[in-house]
């Protein structure tokens, strides 16, 4: 009985294919560098809110979504927020956000005026 060359080659490749597999398994990998991204490095960053404030609810997702480090603190909950908020900074509403130990006050919420603040806090 003679077999075809297809049929030759089909059979060869299936003898072949426990051989590649073994070869496969013995043959080490080259690493891969992951290229993470440089992690920054962020000041401490309060965040004087309420529950039901859309701007301190924008503050807070736009924080969770680019990792950025913050603390929340909800005056309506938290007496002691609420007579630093209307004491040492001066506020009757919210969002405030503080940078460090209080070296920048950023009251409202704005994504660009955030980057341009916690950039000037940054060079100092």
């Amino acid at each position: 009985m003679k077999f075809s060359s297809v049929a030759a080659a089909v059979l060869a490749v299936f003898l072949m294919l426990p051989l590649s597999f073994a070869i496969a398994e013995q043959m080490p990998q080259s690493p891969l560098a992951p290229h993470a991204a440089p992690e920054l490095k962020y000041p401490k960053i309060v965040l004087f809110s309420t529950s039901w404030c859309p701007h301190c609810k924008a503050a807070k997702e736009y924080f969770t979504e680019n990792n950025i480090p913050f603390i929340n603190r909800d005056v309506e909950l938290d007496s002691e927020a609420m007579e630093l908020l209307t004491g040492r900074y001066k506020s009757q509403g919210v969002p405030v956000i503080v940078f460090g130990d209080d070296a920048e006050i950023m009251r409202g919420f704005d994504v660009t005026r955030f980057e341009k603040t916690l950039e000037q806090y940054r060079k100092k």
